[in-house]
């Protein structure tokens, strides 16, 4: 049974999301570069100062990059993944992947939960060097947490309709 209705505008508001995190990856990989050279050029030269702005810049950026990359594991099933039962398929794989899929859901809702609390605590908050809104590094959490949601109850509404209907139907 191919998703219709809502199910597909779901579906595809989730792929949308999930193409725009991996340009979102990329384009942190490729940012954190510039910071994160210049903090290395200020250690050999007098050019710059030693204790800029790019230290702080490249731990946002490095953190903002874990976070997507965390999301975008989870959407691809790479992510909290061991497989003790590789040679499992069908059923027995979907109802193995719900358990799993269920602590996934609980650690999802911990970094929603206590990301919020934690991008309360620094609402109003500046960092010390580069002066930017501390929320803007700790609401990472709270967001990863909740993409955690989506993508991993995307994948186990696809468990739980191999478990209904076995996998030849889906």
């Amino acid at each position: 049974m191919p998703p219709t209705g809502a199910r597909n505008i779901l579906r595809r508001i989730s792929d949308v999301y999930s193409r725009i995190l991996d340009v979102l990856l990329v384009f942190t990989v490729l940012l954190i570069l510039l910071p994160v050279t210049l903090q290395i050029f200020s250690r050999f030269t007098a050019l710059l100062p030693r204790y800029i702005w790019t230290e702080e810049l490249s731990r946002f950026l490095l953190i903002w990059m874990i976070m997507i990359g965390a999301m975008v594991g989870v959407r691809e099933g790479a992510h909290f993944t061991v497989d003790l039962f590789p040679s499992l398929k069908g059923r027995k794989r979907a109802a193995l992947d719900i358990v799993s899929g269920l602590f996934v859901l609980a650690f999802a809702l911990v970094f929603l939960i206590y990301g919020w609390e934690f991008t309360e605590l620094a609402w109003y908050r500046i960092s010390e060097l580069a002066e930017l809104p501390l929320p803007l590094i700790h609401v990472a959490w709270p967001i990863c947490g909740a993409t955690w949601i989506l993508f991993q109850g995307e994948r186990m509404w696809d468990d739980i309709r191999v478990l209904r209907h076995g996998e030849d139907n889906i």
